[in-house]
Parts: structure tokens; sequence; C-alpha cells
């Protein structure tokens, strides 16, 4: 079982960690002494703080390797450079993958959203965790061991307050996850999305100052924290017998 599913040792690549969630999720994947793959998109000053942090505090473990990368997610060439950096750095594919950057501008009605707009959030949202998919899938197949987890959406199921085109993407990720996840079983390859709403330090949130009236709407009163999200990627990558499973978190939010 430890076999199974422990992931000390392992290679995990996490898209969008400069903060918020990804952030929380390179913390407590770093505690179980894995190794990092960083990207971010322009917030180096945050991403150089995580690293020192992360060193700093996992100085004992002179073997945990850690790599950023600067990635524009909806650009397939820099997609595939930071692969190469991944080879030339890590000298492997990833093991863990957790596909966190996500585009969510709120335009709340389809007449005001435009085609590029609709097509840029697709980009970012649905066609690079597919890209970042294919870029590991391999190396996970050889292995007959993967875990790849998708950041979803409560929107994914129709809902959410960001407009029609990020219901969209959100929903087309599920809608991926739950393909792959029968196509990759026979690999030991697991695939799941997490599905948050209204978490709080992620930049989510349309206007700060209305968390106490967005908060009063949860019937659990408060918004989420990035580490309870957290959480819940760390369960999935260290429970390789979920497979297929889009889990809402979401405060009692249906």
């Amino acid at each position: 079982m430890e076999r199974e599913n422990g992931i000390g040792g392992r290679l995990a690549l996490i898209t969008g960690a400069s903060g918020g969630i990804g952030a929380a999720c390179a913390r407590q994947l770093a505690a179980k002494r894995v190794h990092l793959a960083l990207t971010y998109s322009t917030n180096l000053s945050s991403m150089s703080s995580l690293v020192e942090e992360l060193r700093s505090k996992y100085s004992d473990s002179s073997t945990l390797r850690i790599s950023t990368h600067q990635v524009d997610v909806s650009s397939a060439d820099e997609i595939s450079r930071m692969f190469r950096e991944i080879d030339e750095q890590h000298g492997q594919r990833p093991d863990i993958l957790i596909s966190n950057s996500g585009y969510g501008k709120r335009i709340p009605q389809i007449w005001d959203i435009s085609l590029e707009e609709f097509d840029y959030m697709i980009n970012v949202n649905m066609r690079a965790p597919f890209i970042l998919v294919k870029g590991v899938v391999d190396h996970m197949k050889n292995q007959r061991w993967g875990r790849i987890v998708f950041m979803s959406s409560i929107a994914s199921q129709g809902g959410g307050i960001n407009g029609c085109h990020y219901a969209a993407s959100k929903g087309g990720v599920t809608g991926m996850m739950k393909n792959l996840s029968t196509r990759l079983a026979e690999y030991n390859i697991s695939v799941n999305d997490v599905a948050p709403a209204m978490i709080g330090a992620t930049g989510m949130i349309p206007n700060a100052t209305a968390i106490p009236e967005v908060a009063a709407g949860i019937p659990l009163g408060r918004l989420g924290h990035p580490d309870e999200v957290a959480n819940v990627v760390s369960m999935l990558v260290t429970t390789g017998y979920m497979t297929g499973q889009s889990l809402l978190l979401g405060g009692g939010l249906k």
C-alpha cells in the first residue's frame, strides 16, 4: 500500500503556483517530500518568496528539488518550452499533475462576452489542461503510476457568477476528467478534479468589499481557504483508488 500511494520522491507539476491554491498545494506536497516544478505567469516576486520559504523550511532535505517556470498557459509553445525545461532540470516528466492555472474574468451576460474573450477563456481553462496531460501521460503510462488533478469549479455544474464562458470552460474540464479516468485507469493513473466555490485569497472574488455579503450566502457563513482546497488535492494524490470524481468544495453551496 505504501508503494502504491506513497508520493515522497515523486515529481509534481503545479501550474499557477505563485499564490492562492497553487501555493498551498506546493506547501503541502513539499511537506511530503515531493519534488516540485512550479509555474507562474507574471508574479515572479511571489514565486521567489514561496521557493525561498520552502527551501528554508525543508533545508534538512538537501535532495528536495524545486524548479520554477514562467509560462503563459494559453500558449502551446510556452507549455512545450516548460516541459523541455523540466526535462533538463529534473531529468524526467512529472509523476503528478495539478492543473491549477485558471482565468475567470467576470462577464455575467452572454451579450457582453466577445468571441475573443470566450476563446481565451477556453484556451486557458480547458485547452491548457489537455496539453498538460499530453505532456505527462506517456511517462505515467510507462511507469504505470500517475496522479492527475484538474481545478474545476462549482460553475462546472452550471452555476457560478463569472458567466457562461467560464461555466463552459470548467464544465469541459470535468467532462475531460471523467473520460480520461476511464481510459487511464488500466495504467494506474488516477484522474480527478476539485470544484471549489468562494475561496478567499485567490483573486476570484470579484469585489473584496462585498465579502461579508458573499459569505452570508454560504451555508457555513465564511469563505473557504486555499489550504482547505490543498487538503483535498493532497488526498487525491495520495489515494490511488479514487478516480473519476469531481469533488465540490463550497461550504454547503449546491
